[in-house]
Parts: structure tokens; C-alpha cells; sequence
């Protein structure tokens, strides 16, 4: 009932894909997991050093022969602004004192080989390779499919698409205002490209020739159902998978999840120096007295790191980056399987009763 041109292509039961969140939420186990239950499951990877990307890969391919994808950043022209970050070290040092860490710690480097990775990728033979934050290289793009693999970049308005398209993607995922994690905006200003995921995903359909995967806010089978009836060929579902038996997500970062309400997420650039929804800390509320200027991704990504890697030992969630989408009360506490079941008991539950009626 729910096959669609993308499962066609993918080889996959259902169109729904688990989110690629990068940090540490998508485990080997929840990849394989989602794809087990008939999904495409996805590893964020983005912060991932290429041995910890292969062995990743090979572990994702221990515990299923289903089809899976891998998702990169597409790394930007880093800005030289010393003076910036230095003032922003200054500032982030009252946190580390709170917290009990070495204050203005140096940073050996802000993000890992985006060309190193990929190369992982390639000599992995992934089935399915997604990035976001830009377009990949014309020359990584024909590689990866020349081995077979499937690639889809991410948009949020119908010109990034239009661009994705033009560059050979395979497949566009569609990420609304709603969406959860970092934006994946590259062609205008964040304030100008956030339309919700309703809006967007079939004015996208309409201008692209190639399968759609709506993003944002969708966490269950009504999401999927209303999603393919303004064209979209898949769903992926990112929060939906935060809180369950098999993400990586700290433990105080899933209770978050769980009793979170809808009008409790924010968008900041306080975390990474780029634009993100997230359970609003007093982290984020505090950066928004700051004065100065933000670092750009992924300098100030770098910047918090410490911060954000001591209050997860402490257990205190006011000082970790909380990613979560507008959908947050529909999460559960389930395993990944169940999830994947019941959004496809009940899509098929409302398909039969539209029928019938």
C-alpha cells in the first residue's frame, strides 16, 4: 500500500527514514534497527573521525544486510575571526567554572576531513549517502553514484531544491521550520527560509522532478499519510526516535524528550554558530544577553564542546544542546522497531478508513 518510487529505489518496505542526528543520538543499533523494521535507518556522522566512521559502518553492517545511509556535513570556508573568538572564550569561561573544567581550553582543530570521510564512504560502498549544510562536490556526488549509491541533499525553500537537483542529486529531503537539529539553509538567511514543513514539501514536489522525503515535525502514521498526500515519496522522523531503547541520547536528554511540550523549543546559533531547534536551557537563554558576536559553524561548535561534554557528566541538561522538532509530546519511550510499526499500523489504519468512508 505504502510503496512508493523511493522504496522502489531503495530497495526499502516503508518510506520512512530515521533522521540522520549527528552527536551521538544514531547508534549502530537504532540504524539497524529502523532498517530491520522495514525503514532506511540513518548515521549522523558529521562529527565522526573516519576510523570511528568505518568501524561505525561495519558495525551498522553486523547487525543488518537491509539498506542504510550515511550522512556528512558539507564543510564551509571558515572565517579568520580571532579577535571574536577570543572574546567568546572569555565569556564561555564563566560555564566552565560552573561546571569545575580548565578554563580558555585550546582547540586542535573545529571539524573532521570532510574528503577523508567521504573517502570512508566510498571504499565502504554505502548504499545511501545524504548531506546537508550545502551541496557536495560535483566530483563526490558522481563518485558515490558511480559505486551504486544513492544521494539525497537536504533544502528548506524551493531554490535550494532546485539547486540540489541541478548538482544530480538522487533525492531531496524537504526540512521544515518544525524540524529538530540544525537548519539546512544555504542559499539565504535562516529567517528567510523557515517554512513549515506543510507548506514547503509540496511546493518542492511541485518544482522537482525527483522523489521528495518530507522532514519536520512528522512523529507518527498521520504524518506520513498527510505528508504522501501532498507528494511527498517518504517521510524521515528524527525526534520521533530521540527518547527510544536504542538512541544514543544521554539519559536526561531523553527525559527532556518525553516531557517537553510543543512551544518548548527554540532556534539558536548558541551551541555550533549555526541556526538549530532545541529544547530551550538557560544556556541558550543566557547567550541571548550576549553582546558580542557568535563564531560561525563550526568554530563555536568547537568552542562549547567542553561545556556541553561536562554538564552531560553532570547530568545537567541546561548546559547540553537539547536537539528536539515541534512534534516533541508524541514522543515515546519505545524501541525503534515498535515506532517504525505502529506509524505504518496506523498510516495503513487511516488509508482504510478513507477508503471505507
Amino acid at each position: 500500500m505504502f510503496e512508493t518510487e523511493l522504496t522502489r529505489m531503495l530497495k526499502i518496505r516503508y518510506p520512512l527514514f530515521q533522521a540522520p542526528m549527528a552527536g551521538g543520538p544514531t547508534t549502530p543499533a537504532l540504524v539497524a534497527a529502523v532498517s530491520n523494521a522495514g525503514g532506511l535507518g540513518n548515521l549522523g556522522a558529521g562529527y565522526l573521525a573516519p576510523e570511528q566512521l568505518r568501524d561505525e559502518i561495519r558495525k551498522i553492517r553486523e547487525l543488518t544486510d537491509q539498506p542504510f545511509g550515511v550522512n556528512l556535513f558539507v564543510p564551509e570556508r571558515e572565517e579568520e575571526l580571532e579577535e571574536t573568538a577570543v572574546q567568546m572564550t572569555d565569556y564561555l569561561n564563566q560555564y566552565r567554572i560552573q561546571l569545575g573544567i580548565p578554563q580558555s581550553p585550546s582547540i586542535l582543530k573545529s571539524s573532521e576531513s570532510f574528503e577523508e570521510q567521504v573517502q570512508v564512504l566510498l571504499e565502504e560502498k554505502i548504499p545511501v549517502f545524504s548531506f546537508t549544510f550545502g551541496v557536495a562536490p560535483h566530483d563526490v556526488i558522481q563518485a558515490m553514484k558511480q559505486r551504486g549509491t544513492v544521494v539525497i541533499g537536504t533544502a528548506t525553500t524551493v531554490a535550494e531544491a532546485e539547486h540540489l537537483q541541478v548538482a544530480g542529486v538522487d533525492a531531496i529531503v524537504a526540512q521544515g521550520y518544525e524540524a529538530g537539529g540544525h537548519r539546512g539553509t544555504f542559499l539565504n538567511k535562516v529567517a528567510q527560509s523557515l517554512i513549515g514543513t506543510m507548506a514547503l514539501v509540496p511546493q518542492i514536489v511541485d518544482y522537482v522532478s525527483i522523489p521528495v522525503i518530507a522532514s519536520g515535525g512528522i512523529m507518527d502514521g498521520r504524518g506520513l499519510v498527510a505528508s504522501l498526500a501532498l507528494g511527498a515519496a517518504a517521510v524521515q522522523m528524527g525526534t520521533a526516535f530521540l527518547a527510544c531503547s536504542e538512541s544514543g541520547a544521554h539519559e536526561v536528554y531523553k527525559q527532556k524528550i518525553v516531557t517537553a511540550n510543543e512551544d518548548s523549543t527554540d532556534i539558536t546559533c548558541a551551541y555550533s554558530g549555526k541556526a538549530a531547534r532545541g529544547i530551550r536551557t538557560t544556556f541558550m537563554n543566557d547567550m541571548q544577553q550576549y553582546s558580542g558576536a557568535i563564531p560561525p559553524y563550526p568554530i563555536q561548535n568547537a568552542m562549547t564542546r567542553d561545556i556541553r561534554q561536562a554538564a552531560a557528566k553532570a547530568n545537567n541538561p541546561e548546559f547540553m544542546s537539547l536537539w528536539a522538532g515541534q512534534g516533541l509530546r508524541l514522543a515515546k519511550n519505545r524501541t525503534a522497531a515498535e515506532i517504525v510499526q505502529q506509524t505504518m499500523e496506523q498510516a495503513n489504519s487511516l488509508v482504510r478508513k478513507s477508503f471505507l468512508n
